[in-house]
């Protein structure tokens, strides 16, 4: 029956067998097998007596939807959400993968071309160098004979804001870490608050001692224990999954800054007068800046929701939030006379860019600095709470 191709009996008319749906669907025998295992993609009659599976023509839209969404490489669990939606909230689902795996490649792209810039300047360093000069072990600027010895010194400040009646944003400065995280959920405050936690006691010394390759390793190992340390604060919540923060930190090494990256809030660099923004958003609005299907001015009056598709949050995955865990790290060289802005989008996102970088610029100090943004966030409606460090690269006394 099954060689013949086709079977009659079901209440929506003709069915076809496994082998014939195969080639309407573009999938393998092998795949609708597994699929009706995992309860994907079931037939619509199986033959009580030898097994064969028959299919209803009418399911070759939704087999072929599977077919492509694996050809995109989305996992098989998300893929039996998003074939239960209807339209609409499945186009939504899936741009928020994409999204998701292009920040993914973003950051795998930066840290890779950062790996060629500074393997190939150190190639360049050691071609210039003697061979007595090349075995002597050392390593980093601030190892060597008349560098410059450089600090950061800044200030750190939350404002609740003037809509909000708790304060879930967190941001600490110190003389070897610089952090701002913006919670959400019912455990956002802790959340934040056990992200810049971890990062406190990170064994951060100077660039001498470890190489390239250890520094980053040890970044991410610092992000590890923040993502772990998040987990453990929200796990008391009703609904863990749906409480986290997003972090944006940089660890001074004594000549350089780490940072760590996952989420929507900031990191700014003014160099020379003007104001660079050094991360990028892991969010679905960046997302649709990034592909051209939205402006930077639209993206700014965008009527959705702020979907994060990196966060640091519980174990499982809420349906509003796409969560990566791994955030991005990288290592910022830095001058002397540098100033560095990292905020949450309880500023950014009210306050533009040019005025950012005038309160920045005006300011004769970072504890300045923190509080003319802060009141330049009211001064905006201040709809969200906002958390904001600024710090300095200064010569060391």
């Amino acid at each position: 029956m099954e060689r013949e191709g086709r079977a009659v009996g079901a209440a929506s008319g003709e069915l076809v067998t496994i082998g014939e749906f195969a080639r309407l669907s573009r999938l393998s025998a092998k795949a609708l097998r597994r699929y009706d295992e995992l309860g994907l993609l079931r037939p619509a009659l199986v033959d009580p007596v030898n097994g064969y599976r028959y299919y209803d023509p009418v399911q070759v839209e939704g087999a072929r939807l599977v077919a492509w969404l694996r050809r995109i490489g989305m996992p098989l669990n998300r893929i039996g959400r998003v074939v239960a939606l209807d339209a609409g909230a499945a186009a939504v689902e899936i741009r928020a993968y994409w999204a998701r795996v292009e920040a993914e490649t973003a950051a795998r792209r930066d840290l890779a071309m950062y790996l060629v810039d500074h393997l190939s300047a150190e190639g360049r360093t050691m071609s210039r160098m003697p061979d007595n000069a090349q075995n002597t072990g050392s390593s980093g600027s601030s190892g060597s004979a008349g560098a410059v010895a450089l600090a950061i010194r800044g200030a750190a400040l939350t404002d609740i804001g003037v809509v909000r009646t708790a304060n879930q944003d967190a941001a600490f400065a110190g003389p070897r870490l610089l952090a701002v995280a913006d919670g959400f959920g019912e455990g956002g405050a802790e959340a934040s608050a056990a992200a810049i936690e971890a990062l406190k006691p990170s064994p951060w010394g100077r660039d001498g001692a470890l190489s390239v390759a250890d520094l980053l390793n040890a970044l991410e190992d610092t992000a590890d224990s923040a993502a772990r340390a998040v987990r453990e604060a929200v796990a008391p919540c009703a609904a863990p999954d749906g409480s986290g923060t997003t972090l944006t930190a940089m660890l001074w090494t004594g000549s350089r800054l780490g940072l760590v990256h996952i989420g929507d809030s900031r990191a700014y660099l003014l160099r020379g007068g003007e104001l660079f923004r050094i991360t990028h958003d892991h969010s679905l609005v960046q997302s649709m800046i990034d592909d051209g299907s939205l402006s930077p001015e639209e993206a700014s009056s965008h009527p959705g929701p702020a979907l994060l598709l990196k966060a640091l949050a519980g174990e499982a995955r809420p349906a509003s939030v796409a969560v990566a865990c791994r955030a991005d790290v990288r290592l910022q060289e830095v001058l002397a006379g540098d100033r560095y802005l990292l905020c949450s989008d309880g500023l950014s996102a009210v306050v533009d860019a040019a005025d950012l970088r005038a309160a920045v610029v005006a300011a004769d100090d970072p504890q300045e600095a923190v509080r003319r943004l802060a009141g330049l966030a009211r001064e905006a409606g201040g709809p969200d709470n906002v958390a904001c460090v600024v710090a300095d690269v200064v010569v060391e006394e």
